[in-house]
């Protein structure tokens, strides 16, 4: 019978990630929190509205949503829309004023980061659970 590899646990099936969900939730006033990502690159996480529009803006972003999951005229999934990756069937523009609505009615927080490796502006950003990002930022 071959021998079966073991992994690492799962930090999402972790019960001591879990005590903190009584934690205060994270302030619009709230500090950036810093972050490393599995590539070893820094990125942050925010959930100040104005720092997510002005990082998006500064890379001719968009606020946009994923059509097939609005409901009720509401936005779905949400999503920062770049020039160039525009999901021309998939995702919709929305105002800002929509995006943080969602984006505060499911208690998300944006993980980013300012730069790639080789030093150039980067787009990456991810929306996640802002109890996930209070965890991994310790």
């Amino acid at each position: 019978m071959p021998a079966t590899k073991r992994s690492a646990p799962s930090r999402r099936n972790s019960k001591a990630g879990s005590a903190k969900k009584s934690s205060p939730k994270m302030s619009h006033a709230s500090k950036t929190t810093r972050a490393k990502t599995s590539r070893s690159s820094k990125s942050k996480a925010t959930v100040d509205h104005e720092e997510i529009r002005k990082w998006a803006e500064a890379r001719c972003g968009h606020p946009a949503t994923v059509k097939a999951t609005e409901r009720n005229g509401e936005p779905g999934l949400l999503r920062i829309d770049f020039p160039g990756y525009r999901g021309v069937h998939s995702l919709e523009e929305i105002t800002w004023d929509e995006f943080f609505d969602k984006f505060d009615e499911k208690n998300l927080a944006m993980i980013y980061q300012e730069k790639t490796a080789t030093g150039k502006p980067s787009r990456f950003c991810k929306l996640v659970a802002r109890d996930s990002v209070k965890a991994s930022s310790r």
